[in-house]
C-alpha cells in the first residue's frame, strides 16, 4: 500500500554498554562541586588595574616591566613583536626597506618645508612648491613600485615562495616612514647586504 501502515513494526532493541569499574579508582573527585557564584567569584579580576591602591613599589616594578617590554620591543626580540611583525618573513621584508634609502623617508620632512614656504608672500613661492611636492610624492611612489618588485624577487629567492597577502603594503608603509620612526627599529644599516637570518 502507499499510504498504508506496515503491519509489522521492528521495535530495535537498546543498546546498554556496561565497563566494569575499577575498584581502586573512586568514584567522585574527592570533594564537592563548588557553587558557581564562588566560582566566579574566585576567577573574577579587575579589568583595569587600580593604580591609587598600588604602592609605590609596585608602581615602579610595573613601571619597568613596561619599558622593559617596550625596549625588547623596539630592539626587534620576536616575543614581544605583535603579529604582524612575527617571524623570519616579515624581519627579511623589514631589513630590505631598511638597507637602502627610500625617497618616502624625506617625504615627511620635505612636505613641512613645502607648507612653510607656501605661507611665504611670494607668488612664485606657491606655485614652486607644490610643483615640487607634487613631483616628490609621484618619484616616492614610482620609488616604492620598483622597491616592492625587487623585493619580491629576492624573497622568492630566499624563501621559495612569494610573500604572503599583505606584504606589499607591509614593505610601502615602512618606506613611507622615517628611518628613526620605524618599530621596530631597523637591524640592518644602509647598503648592507640583505639576507635571510
Amino acid at each position: 500500500m502507499l499510504f498504508g501502515k506496515r503491519s509489522t513494526e521492528v521495535t530495535p532493541e537498546p543498546v546498554t554498554t556496561t565497563t566494569p569499574m575499577d575498584p581502586a579508582r573512586p568514584s567522585g573527585k574527592g570533594r564537592p562541586t563548588p557553587k558557581r557564584r564562588d566560582a566566579e567569584r574566585a576567577n573574577r579580576r579587575p579589568l583595569v588595574v587600580d593604580r591609587k591602591s598600588m604602592t609605590a613599589d609596585q608602581k615602579a616594578k610595573a613601571r619597568a616591566e613596561r619599558t622593559r617590554v617596550r625596549e625588547a620591543m623596539l630592539s626587534g626580540e620576536e616575543k614581544y613583536l605583535p603579529a604582524r611583525d612575527r617571524g623570519p618573513e616579515r624581519r627579511y621584508l623589514r631589513d630590505a626597506v631598511d638597507t637602502r634609502w627610500n625617497i618616502g623617508e624625506i617625504l615627511l620632512p620635505a612636505m613641512i618645508l613645502v607648507l612653510a614656504v607656501s605661507l611665504l608672500p611670494f607668488e612664485w613661492a606657491r606655485g614652486g612648491t607644490f610643483l615640487i611636492a607634487y613631483a616628490l610624492m609621484l618619484a616616492g611612489i614610482l620609488d616604492c613600485w620598483l622597491l616592492w618588485r625587487r623585493t619580491k624577487k629576492r624573497f622568492t629567492a630566499a624563501f621559495g615562495e612569494e610573500p604572503g597577502r599583505g606584504s606589499a603594503w607591509y614593505v610601502v608603509l615602512r618606506a613611507f616612514q622615517m628611518r628613526g620612526s620605524r618599530i621596530p627599529r631597523p637591524q640592518v644599516g644602509r647598503g648592507d647586504t640583505l639576507s635571510r637570518r
